[in-house]
């Protein structure tokens, strides 16, 4: 395909892909190589959760093992998403994870799976979605108001404004549709020069809980492994570094699952109850006085999500507003971010030793600093991007702590951690 024109000066080229490999398995495999096939690039920066994921969970492994899969699969670069972005709705989880790869000022191509595999498709609904113009906004205002559900009322209010999109109505009840035309909303607002490409999905339903035969979602491999099932059904499902990377973490330390949280949430709960919660990002004061109200039933993390679910508030939208209470992230935090243009660096995880020339050009023409150590930050960052830095390091510590509790092995001190180098 012809490559991009805004980066004739550079001789290689570059593919941008948004994860967050909890496990990597054949189907994460597949969309890095069909990805490359696409576009013919050189190189490939994953940005990727760190210790938390998007459904307001733990990650099943940390997030240097993950990025250690990546680079043996395919990636150059790993780059750490905040954690603000990881566990937020659809729209903030793409526009960080967008913004992150926009600012590198090296991504030439921004690479992402769909259901439907048709970016043309998708971009006439992102372009609606993206302007809100008034008729949408007054037709999803009045089908809310009737008890619709929020991606129902989204839906009819898109086929109220365009009609001719009819038939693309069901491409909104697929969730990587939804995180595709996230993407491309993004992209839209900030200008940017990346161009969208996106693979057809082969693996199982995002949503499904069933081991397949070869390419399963990571859902039914994290169920297989919650489950205690037999580690080696899962060898069909991985490339085989992935496996052997799950296995050895497997041996040494239990996964760490929203249950391991709970002592730590209750505790935090019991503390702040009195002011109630609605300082926290998706805290509403409805959502607030509910928690209040059923503290004294609170037995475990998922099952107080269970409790307060409602036909309005789902349990992933619940999951990630506690999870926001628990790691101290409130609507101020949105704000600092948001004045910041939403990414002031970039962590790296972990790199190939061949992307040497990529790291270079990355210094060279990217926006942010590239923040490789921990200790070179307070040289490389301002004030702002320090302080978002200390609290990310915080809320990590509370993952490394719940997994230090767990395994009953020293928590791992992030400044002591080395980069992953393959």
């Amino acid at each position: 395909m012809d490559h991009p024109s805004q980066n004739q000066n550079r001789k290689f080229h570059v593919n941008g892909i948004v994860a967050e490999y909890n496990p990597f398995h054949n189907g994460h495999s597949y969309h890095l190589q069909d990805a490359a096939r696409q576009t013919e690039a050189d190189y490939t920066i994953v940005v990727m959760s760190g210790s938390f994921v998007q459904r307001g969970a733990p990650a099943l492994l940390n997030k240097y093992s993950r990025a250690r899969m990546a680079l043996l699969n395919g990636a150059d670069l790993v780059l750490e998403i905040p954690t603000l972005y990881s566990i937020s709705s659809a729209e903030y989880f793409a526009t960080g994870a967008v913004t992150l790869l926009d600012k590198l000022g090296v991504v030439d191509y921004l690479c992402f799976g769909s259901e439907c595999g048709d970016v043309a498709r998708l971009k006439p609904l992102a372009d609606i979605l993206s302007e809100e113009p008034e008729e949408y906004t007054t037709h999803l205002r009045q089908y809310l108001k009737e008890g619709l559900s929020y991606p129902m009322a989204r839906t009819l209010a898109l086929m109220q404004v365009r009609p001719d999109l009819n038939d693309t109505r069901d491409l909104l009840a697929s969730a990587n549709n939804i995180l595709g035309i996230e993407y491309l909303k993004a992209l839209r607002r900030r200008k940017s020069k990346m161009q969208p490409i996106t693979t057809p999905r082969t693996s199982s339903n995002y949503h499904d809980r069933i081991m397949g035969t070869h390419q399963s979602s990571a859902l039914a491999l994290r169920q297989a492994i919650y489950d205690r099932q037999d580690i080696q059904i899962l060898a069909s499902q991985m490339p085989e570094s992935a496996y052997r990377i799950l296995s050895a973490s497997l041996a040494a330390n239990e996964p760490l699952q929203l249950s391991d949280l709970s002592f730590q949430l209750h505790y935090k709960l019991l503390m702040e109850a009195e002011k109630g919660f609605t300082e926290y990002l998706d805290v509403s004061s409805e959502l607030s006085d509910r928690i209040c109200r059923h503290l004294c039933d609170f037995t475990d993390y998922k099952a107080f999500c269970d409790l307060l679910k409602t036909k309005d508030l789902t349990y992933t939208r619940i999951s990630r507003a506690l999870l926001h209470i628990l790691l101290d992230i409130k609507k101020e935090d949105l704000l600092l971010y948001e004045q910041a243009d939403y990414i002031c660096y970039a962590r790296v995880l972990g790199f190939s030793t061949e992307a040497e020339p990529l790291l270079h050009e990355i210094k060279r023409s990217s926006s942010i600093p590239l923040l490789t150590k921990l200790a070179d930050a307070e040289k490389l960052l301002d004030d702002t991007a320090l302080k978002i830095l200390k609290k990310e390091l915080r809320m990590n510590a509370v993952y490394e702590s719940a997994a230090a509790i767990k395994s009953g092995c020293p928590m791992i001190n992030e400044y002591r951690s080395p980069l992953v180098i393959v």
